[in-house]
């Protein structure tokens, strides 16, 4: 893609989030240096990278900051894993496969439920 349909698409996407409630931030992404939005629910987003963006505070734990990245991503994965299922779920007319697919829902249920618990703590 030429470089200039890039910088416009870019342009668009941070004038996207600004209509949509987002506010730019006086950060810049630590990946490309173009400027980081905040989106309404609080999470900063790099509109070039399409990334979320994490800030750490001097001397703030790196391994509890990247803890909770891990537990965020993987909350997404198991959220998308769902959706999956539910979508074979309702294809399926073999009460064998439906009785196996309500067991992986299940376990991926009471995970997704551990995970925000542990997010809360």
């Amino acid at each position: 893609m030429p470089r200039q349909e890039s910088d416009d698409r870019d342009v668009k996407r941070m004038a996207d989030l600004l209509r949509q409630g987002s506010t730019m931030t006086d950060l810049a992404c630590p990946g490309c240096a173009s400027p980081v939005f905040r989106l309404k629910d609080g999470t900063l987003w790099c509109a070039k990278c399409q990334k979320r963006i994490i800030t750490s505070r001097e001397g703030e734990d790196e391994t509890r900051i990247m803890g909770s990245l891990t537990m965020q991503n993987l909350e997404t994965t198991i959220i998308t894993k769902i959706q999956d299922l539910q979508e074979r779920m309702q294809r399926e007319t073999n009460p064998e496969e439906i009785q196996k697919l309500g067991a992986t829902l299940t376990g991926l249920l009471e995970n997704l439920d551990r995970i925000r618990k542990m997010k809360k703590t």
